[in-house]
């Protein structure tokens, strides 16, 4: 599983598109954060508060993650190395927490420079460092659980297709149905006896349950949950391929 870990990490990092990943997160967040004028400006707010970039990351993410993960197994199997990955006496299970620790890790280091922006609101602060440091390490913690649920989407969603670009697109669309669609059916009057039920289904709800800065058991075992549902599927995935061969 190691070996595996350092492989992802190292083929991230050997081509351009690892640092443009990183450089067009740190991007983004900057313009929308302060330089784009609108509800995600940290300036045009008047308080020094980080709760805008952790509104704005879960939409970025959609995007991120899955251009992190598409290429985890659909580029094996474009290339006729996934067959010689089976092959190896690893496992499985191994292989596809290899990959997921991987990616999930390279997340991490995408999200390390962001560091920067809780210094600049630390300083903004009125008095210096006059902020919710609870609510902000709670905002955190929630964004890498919402980051491993993503990367278990994306590793799932790679593994159904050879080609990186259908995989990404299939990513897309489940971390997308996954974090908005149930909040989206809860507000019809067709759900309105069931609202807080469809509601609690969806990512979005206990994402910003955490954001609030109070760790809840609940919201740890969805999230837990939910990575072990798509990396279960995943397994069983690449187990029938494997059996097809």
């Amino acid at each position: 599983m190691t070996a595996i870990l350092k492989k992802e990490i190292q083929s991230f990092f050997s081509s351009p598109v690892g640092y443009l990943v990183i450089g067009v997160f740190l991007t983004v967040c900057g313009l929308f954060l302060f330089v784009f004028s609108g509800t995600y400006n940290i300036l045009d707010n008047g308080f020094a508060d980080l709760s805008p970039f952790f509104n704005l990351a879960p939409w970025i993410f959609i995007f991120l993650i899955p251009a992190i993960t598409m290429k985890s197994f659909s580029e094996e199997k474009k290339q006729g190395t996934m067959e010689l990955l089976l092959t190896k006496p690893i496992g499985l299970w191994n292989l596809v927490w290899g990959k997921f620790l991987g990616a999930f890790l390279l997340v991490i280091i995408t999200l390390l420079p962001s560091v920067l922006y809780v210094f600049t609101i630390y300083q903004l602060g009125d008095p210096v460092g006059n902020f919710d440091v609870g609510a902000t390490l709670g905002s955190y913690f929630g964004l890498l659980l919402l980051a491993s649920c993503y990367t278990a989407i994306g590793l799932f969603a790679s593994s159904l297709s050879q080609s990186q670009i259908t995989a990404f697109i299939i990513a897309v669309f489940l971390c997308f149905i996954g974090f908005f669609a149930f909040e989206g059916l809860a507000g019809y009057a067709l759900f309105k006896d069931s609202a807080y039920g469809m509601e609690a289904l969806g990512i979005s709800y206990h994402y910003k349950s955490m954001s609030r800065g109070v760790v809840d058991t609940r919201n740890l075992i969805y999230f837990l949950s939910l990575v072990i549902l798509f990396l279960t599927l995943t397994y069983f995935k690449i187990a029938s391929n494997k059996n097809k061969t």
